[in-house]
């Protein structure tokens, strides 16, 4: 790579999902040898990537005309993420991956999750455990244990190999009588749990990966889903728009499905 100073958040990392159409006018007109070396490129980028320290690169063929083939980067450096994309898209020659869609987000924290105080405030009031017990304190323990846990999958998230991926962007609205940002503190708190408490039920079937684009891109969140079937995508959003904090605050953008596979098959999926 390029000799340039990392750019590293203060935690988490960078996610790019990038989506092109191939451009076959472009491409039929290389000749065999061009072809092969074109295609060796973009195998010896894609190793790269993968070979790079902390970083991830997810590929998918795109089930829509929206676009032909994905890629998802997850990396610390955004040094790393703007030259990859950069190399992803020239790989297989000038203008014959187009662009089409972008987006550009950070793996963060929930700032809904349950704090200690709080938990140990459930166990005495729900369960009548007195604090400094033993009970208390060994599912208070276990209770740290699971938060740690999941605050490191959602920031050093560890992405499944399972065929489908969706991806899809999101904002909170601010109309008037809809303004997410004018509920106090407490109220999305409230309205979040609920929201979590459907996602949990998908737990082993769904793999959620939210990050956070605020700033960096034109939404707020970047959500991508992993799954074995389209019916279970099909299942979780139906039912999450039901939810109090889609049905009253959520605005979603285009939808993205692709199915993940190998480089090669990859090739002759998009016919080239």
């Amino acid at each position: 790579m390029e000799n340039f100073t990392p750019i590293l958040p203060i935690e988490g990392r960078h996610v790019l999902h990038l989506f092109y159409r191939v451009e076959h006018s472009q491409w039929d007109v290389l000749e065999t040898r061009e072809k092969i070396a074109a295609k060796t490129r973009l195998a010896e980028v894609v190793q790269e990537i993968r070979a790079t320290p902390a970083t991830q690169l997810l590929m998918f063929s795109v089930v829509t005309p929206k676009a032909d083939v994905g890629f998802m980067l997850v990396t610390p450096d955004l040094q790393d993420a703007d030259a990859f994309a950069k190399r992803l898209t020239l790989a297989l020659g000038a203008d014959v991956l187009s662009p089409v869609f972008s987006w550009l987000s950070m793996t963060e924290r929930s700032e809904y999750t349950t704090s200690d105080e709080e938990y140990a405030r459930v166990l005495e009031v729900e369960e009548n455990l007195t604090p400094g017990t033993a009970p208390h304190s060994e599912k208070l323990i276990a209770f740290q244990a699971r938060m740690k846990k999941y605050a490191k999958d959602r920031l050093e998230p560890n992405l499944p190999d399972w065929p489908v991926v969706c991806f899809y962007p999101m904002s909170k609205r601010r109309a008037p009588s809809q303004n997410w940002y004018a509920l106090d503190f407490d109220a999305r708190k409230k309205l979040m749990a609920g929201h979590a408490k459907v996602g949990r039920t998908y737990s082993g079937r769904v793999l959620q990966l939210i990050t956070g684009a605020t700033g960096l891109d034109d939404g707020e969140w970047g959500v991508t889903l992993f799954t074995r079937t389209t019916s279970e995508i099909k299942a979780i959003i139906y039912e999450m728009r039901f939810d109090e904090v889609s049905a009253h605050f959520a605005d979603f953008g285009e939808f993205f499905i692709g199915i993940q596979m190998p480089l090669d098959a990859l090739y002759l999926r998009l016919c080239l």
